[in-house]
């Protein structure tokens, strides 16, 4: 009984992931639009610190499981929609806001990140079936995370910090404000995210990937 209730479970989970990389076109971009919409209601729980304009919220993890969920470059786009619509407006940014002012503003980067590092899980979850494997899975988030999403988010909080708001930092400061104190709830993130998508992910072929041999 629990060999067949395990059967059909491994089954059902192989058929979701075949079933969307499936879909129509106008399906996905549903889908997409549909955890843009997520990743914006998850923006709106955030919490401030005193010494940095960057809060704590839940968009990276949404953003990086985009790319387990999505697959190769739908991930990715559901982050572009959520950027460009909140650009044109769409008040889903932090606080219930939109336009590219908040875009160009000390958390912009990170927002842009959240693309890359969506498109570049989305591509070894749907290329590769090893990398769904926990500590491969682990290794590729944690780069996602703490490369693809910090270096833009820094670079422009260097640049917003010294021209913009008038103020003269360095690069430890501007670690101290937007790396140091996130580091430790991003890497639980990041472990939460390979978790999650070891445990939701086929361990055998769905989308002619590379190593399917």
């Amino acid at each position: 009984m629990a060999v067949n209730a395990l059967d059909r479970m491994l089954r059902a989970r192989h058929n979701a992931f075949q079933w969307r990389c499936e879909l129509s076109l106008v399906k996905k971009i549903t889908l997409a639009l549909g955890m843009a919409c997520v990743t914006g209601l998850v923006a709106q729980t955030r919490i401030y610190l005193p010494f940095t304009p960057v809060p704590i919220t839940g968009q990276t993890f949404v953003a990086l499981l985009a790319g387990v969920l999505l697959g190769q470059w739908w991930g990715g786009i559901s982050m572009v929609i959520y950027v460009g619509l909140g650009i044109a407006g769409i008040p889903w940014f932090i606080g219930w806001t939109g336009g590219i002012s908040h875009l160009a503003g000390p958390t912009g980067g990170y927002i842009i990140g959240f693309i890359f590092a969506a498109l570049f899980v989305g591509h070894f979850t749907d290329k590769y079936i090893k990398a769904r494997k926990f500590p491969r899975m682990l290794g590729l988030i944690l780069f996602a995370n703490l490369i693809l999403i910090y270096v833009p988010g820094l670079a422009q909080l260097y640049l917003w910090s010294n021209l913009v708001n008038g103020s003269t930092v360095n690069i430890y400061q501007v670690l101290t404000m937007g790396f140091f104190p996130f580091i430790i709830g991003d890497v639980i993130k990041s472990v939460a995210v390979a978790a999650t998508a070891w445990a939701v992910t086929p361990k055998q072929a769905y989308n002619k990937e590379a190593d399917r041999e």
